[in-house]
């Protein structure tokens, strides 16, 4: 996967991208499908004049109909959601892309870069989406920081799953930490301008303000330097977005370095983010969700990346609170 604002409040536990300077860096993949079969929707044509029958092309913009494709940002460093395996960037967003692609009859072609730059680069026009584990939040809609500062014009969600913040520490939990509110005094690990950084950010203001100590907060440009730092035991628990702790805790020394302590709290809905101009593709990504939720393509991704938990029944727009 979601600043501050976003892809992961003391338990909001979701991912999202902050408004910040952009890093954009990584390889492309394809990974959705175009000229599919008529499931019953209107024909249209591309810049080539090809016929394309996919159900719900013709409910995209024509910019994006005449291309075929859908450029999409991402931060492919957040296993099982999106991550690289083979110099492919591959997981749960990628394969609901690749599912959305074929309703939309285009192709999503995913860029991975810094997180905390994606928001930053859909708005600048660098993509016309970004899908990485954002957690859709009123501040991110509104381009405010959390402090209420106007940062840019926001940008409207199209809100596909659901997950809450997680704490995972070493296996065998030397230190006993069974919650975040255990956290008061001791060192935490977290990826910047994440929404769960946020919730510990929240967590020792309540620590301090309970007369305890606050929390050593170390935040790290990516994941996968909060984990090492976990592993190592410089920090007693990491905070991260609940799939993904646990398919860490799952897969990271073949089981043996983490495990998740508590139940998930705060979840909160990930959306694909798109610019708030450019409503009709927000109404096309809305419909073609709704379609692979109806089909069983959406259940049948989340349940080959152990992902279920998150399933919702219905695509909302702007549904974070």
């Amino acid at each position: 996967m979601t600043a501050s604002s976003t892809r992961r409040t003391t338990a909001t536990r979701s991912r999202l991208a902050a408004v910040a300077s952009i890093a954009v860096a990584g390889a492309l993949i394809l990974t959705g499908c175009g000229d599919q079969t008529n499931d019953g929707g209107s024909e249209g044509t591309n810049e080539t004049g090809k016929a394309n029958s996919a159900p719900l092309f013709s409910k995209l913009p024509k910019k994006i109909q005449d291309a075929g494709v859908i450029k999409a940002g991402t931060n492919a460093e957040y296993a099982p959601m999106e991550f690289q395996e083979g110099g492919k960037i591959v997981g749960v967003d990628p394969d609901i892309a690749a599912a959305l692609g074929e309703k939309l009859g285009v192709e999503f072609q995913f860029t991975s870069g810094s997180f905390d730059g994606l928001i930053t680069a859909l708005n600048s026009g660098r993509y016309d989406v970004a899908m990485s584990s954002i957690t859709d939040t009123p501040q991110r809609q509104d381009g405010l920081d959390d402090k209420g500062k106007k940062l840019g014009p926001g940008v409207d969600f199209v809100d596909y799953f659901t997950a809450g913040t997680a704490v995972y520490v070493q296996k065998g939990n030397p230190k006993k930490i069974n919650s975040i509110e255990d956290l008061c005094g001791q060192t935490a690990a977290v990826q910047r301008g994440t929404t769960y950084e946020k919730a510990l950010q929240t967590q020792s203001k309540a620590c301090t303000d309970d007369g305890k100590k606050k929390i050593n907060i170390e935040s790290f440009e990516n994941d996968t330097e909060a984990q090492t730092r976990v592993k190592s035991g410089g920090a007693v628990a990491g905070v991260n977005d609940y799939p993904v702790a646990v398919d860490l805790s799952r897969k990271s020394g073949g089981g043996n370095d983490f495990e998740v302590v508590g139940e998930q709290v705060d979840a909160g809905p990930f959306g694909i983010a798109v610019n708030k101009d450019n409503k009709e593709l927000t109404a096309a990504l809305e419909e073609a969700v709704n379609a692979i939720i109806e089909d069983g393509t959406y259940e049948e991704i989340l349940k080959k990346w152990g992902a279920e938990s998150g399933a919702i029944d219905k695509a909302a727009i702007n549904g974070g609170k």
